[in-house]
């Protein structure tokens, strides 16, 4: 989908920017860099329109050349896993910062270590809890962070005021009484809207809520996803739709945040877990930021013994170098560049993302209550995904397992502690190699 006239905006809010950046210039770079970007926006299109302003900036300071290609997330991986099996990739690249680890033992980035964290900032620069979403401990990074994200509960404020709720929930329980008031089956109107065929949204969401129940995935790197307390993790997230009933069975086929955002927007949910990312999309689909507000995802109160205080994983996405490009130093001052705070503060803002350069929150559109809430979540209740190599075969296996799991909820099947139980040993033994 195009946003008409958003062109413009972006390359007035760029120049607002950098309104204030030091006029000094390198231009003693050459050469083109290569540069894949992932879609954080609602179009292709939109993703270029917002990232070609600051690249022609990098080019008038440095006199290096950037071609962009903005890559849809369902062909991002296999591109650049087939960019490293051959030795054919870009200069620069986005990633998913939950696959860090997996592409550092793959080889195919480029160490990040102290001399070159010095030439892009050096780790002071950063959020801290961004930089442990990059790499594997002990390691050099194997990318930097460049957008910030985390979950978040959004919630109506007109659905909320129709049925006199005054706050937005702040344990499960309390979550699961609201959702209850705010549905309405024969209306189609829905306390909780979903993703429940997108893999990924399960895996976060499994992760984010087992990590609640305590829930240990890994010892090293040897899987322990079979576990009672991931399962109670599932459970909770499955008795949205079999045992709660507060979301409507069919959102267990949306395979984005397409269609939730847009059932949220028209008021057929009333609240929905979604990254801060959405704001943009929201926004897309006519909802003025005052109608509705964010609150951190409810954890359960007690906790159960040895759950975290978890509302989310550290989301966002990581900037990598390729490790065969023949243009290292220019490849470090496009990352130098996309990570400094003028163009941390233009860019998150034109996406909806969070900086990640620490020095960018002192711009006023990232000090409002929502934008606000998100950075707490990030840098105080996230924890960062497994950083192992098999961390991508576990977001698939475990998103698709719960996937499945929905499917059968949400066509009026049961599904028992067993069945999840059993899932989850399929998943440890093809983690383990056993098939």
């Amino acid at each position: 989908m195009r946003l008409p006239g958003l062109a413009a905006v972006g390359l007035i809010l760029f120049a607002i920017g950098l309104s204030g950046c030091d006029p000094a210039e390198d231009r003693g770079g050459s050469g083109t860099l290569t540069y894949w970007a992932s879609n954080q926006s609602a179009s292709l299109d939109r993703d270029r329109e917002i990232l070609t302003p600051p690249l022609a900036e990098f080019t008038r300071r440095t006199g290096i050349e950037v071609e962009l290609e903005v890559i849809p997330w369902s062909d991002l991986l296999n591109r650049i896993l087939a960019a490293a099996s051959s030795g054919q990739g870009p200069d620069v690249l986005n990633i998913g910062n939950t696959w860090s680890a997996s592409l550092q033992a793959s080889g195919a980035l480029l160490p990040f270590d102290e001399p070159a964290l010095a030439k892009v900032g050096g780790r002071d620069r950063f959020l801290p809890s961004t930089l442990t979403s990059t790499g594997a401990a002990g390691q050099p990074p194997a990318a930097v962070p460049l957008y910030g994200l985390a979950y978040g509960l959004y919630y109506s404020r007109k659905r909320f005021a129709e049925a006199g709720i005054s706050a937005p929930p702040g344990t499960w329980a309390e979550f699961l009484d609201t959702a209850r008031k705010l549905t309405e089956p024969a209306k189609d109107r829905w306390g909780l809207g979903i993703m429940g065929s997108s893999y990924t949204s399960n895996a976060h969401l499994a992760f984010i809520f087992g990590r609640q129940h305590g829930a240990t995935l890994f010892e090293g790197n040897r899987s322990t996803v079979d576990s009672p307390q991931l399962a109670a993790g599932i459970g909770q997230y499955l008795d949205l739709v079999a045992g709660a009933k507060v979301v409507n069975p069919g959102n267990a086929e949306y395979q984005n945040d397409t269609q939730p955002l847009k059932d949220f927007a028209t008021g057929r949910t009333a609240m929905v877990m979604l990254q801060s990312h959405a704001t943009m999309g929201l926004r897309a689909n006519g909802m003025a930021d005052q109608d509705y507000g964010v609150a951190p995802i409810p954890v359960p109160d007690p906790l159960p013994p040895g759950g975290k205080r978890i509302t989310s994983h550290v989301a966002g996405i990581n900037l990598g170098v390729f490790a065969d490009t023949d243009n290292t130093e220019g490849a470090l001052k496009f990352v130098e560049f996309m990570t400094s705070p003028d163009t941390q503060r233009t860019v998150n803002a034109a996406l909806g993302s969070l900086p990640v350069a620490t020095a960018a929150y002192d711009d006023p559109r990232f000090q409002g209550p929502v934008p606000r809430t998100f950075r707490e979540v990030l840098a105080g209740t996230a924890e960062t995904m497994p950083m192992i190599p098999q961390e991508a075969q576990f977001e698939t296996l475990v998103g698709t397992a719960v996937k499945d799991l929905l499917t059968k909820v949400a066509g009026g099947g049961t599904v028992a502690v067993a069945d999840i139980r059993a899932e989850l040993v399929a998943v440890d033994e093809r983690m383990r190699g056993g098939g």
